[in-house]
């Protein structure tokens, strides 16, 4: 009798319809709200990335943070938006830009690579396409590296799926 290979897929995944809701969600109230009248602010994008324009920088980090709660109570994770730094944007207001995070990208996956490596040497793991295959004869191994990489912070959100 052979002995059977288990494994499980890591993988970054971005639920892009609820992150809309959130932002449809962050719009409304930055709409509505005293304290943003006449400031210009906006929020644009959607799938791709979100940018968010205002009059001054402290409008800004308060649209991000009606966002952030908005993406939190809509369990989205924070780190699925990578915020860039505040720049000019048109007619004397200023923006923030985000990419949205889908995947693990090849750094990120030789990252979680060799710390699986470091855990473990018996571990087999393999990169596919966007995400990392973890494969071992042993469950409890298996286990073991699960565990240790949900605690270690990657800076993206990480899911964990077919575990077989």
């Amino acid at each position: 009798m052979a002995t059977q290979q288990h494994s499980f897929d890591i993988i970054n995944k971005v639920n892009l319809q609820e992150l809309d809701n959130a932002l449809n969600q962050a719009r409304k109230e930055i709409d509505t709200r005293f304290d943003f009248k006449g400031t210009g602010s906006r929020i644009e994008g959607g799938r791709d990335g979100v940018v968010v324009f205002s009059s001054d920088e402290f409008h800004l980090r308060s649209m991000i943070d009606v966002i952030e709660t908005r993406l939190v109570r809509r369990e989205v994770p924070l780190e699925a938006l990578a915020w860039g730094p505040v720049a000019d944007g048109p007619k004397g207001t200023v923006k923030r830009e985000a990419k949205i995070l889908q995947g693990i990208d090849a750094d990120k996956a030789r990252e979680i690579t060799k710390f699986v490596k470091k855990l473990d040497k018996k571990i087999n793991v393999s990169v596919q396409q966007d995400q990392v295959r973890i494969s071992s004869k042993s469950k409890d191994a298996l286990q073991e590296v699960l565990k240790a990489v949900r605690e270690k912070d990657f800076a993206i959100p990480l899911q964990f799926t077919n575990y077989r």
